[in-house]
């Protein structure tokens, strides 16, 4: 009678779910993109004039402004053999100063270098 009672008891093995779990992270975690910093483009600056003329003996520079610039701005004036900065604290307009050069206009502005016709200006920082 005990024959009938002593039946195989088969265990069933558990299912392994922790290794399913890290398949599934490691999953995501290659899913994962590891974002780059941006590298920007160099700011290019845009000229706000350009040279029209210069009064050697006076030193002045006659500029046609692009965008309103106040006296003791400072100035980058550069071309092709001219670089460098300044403060504009001198600018005339028909022989009478100036604190703000309108844009459009020709403006008379004292210079310490030499400067050439078709020089650009820049806003300088």
């Amino acid at each position: 009678m005990r024959i009938k009672n002593m039946k195989k008891k088969v265990s069933k093995k558990p299912k392994k779910k922790s290794a399913k779990k890290s398949k599934k992270a490691v999953a995501k975690t290659k899913k994962a993109v590891v974002k780059k910093p941006k590298v920007g483009k160099p700011k290019v600056e845009k000229p706000i004039g350009v040279v029209t003329h210069f009064y050697t003996a006076i030193k002045v520079a006659i500029v046609k402004f692009k965008k309103p610039v106040k006296s003791g701005t400072a100035l980058r004036v550069k071309g092709a053999t001219t670089d460098f900065t300044m403060t504009a604290n001198s600018m005339q307009y028909d022989h009478k100063p100036v604190l703000k050069a309108p844009a459009g206009k020709q403006i008379g502005v004292k210079v310490p270098k030499r400067v050439r016709e078709g020089d650009e200006v820049f806003a300088s920082r």
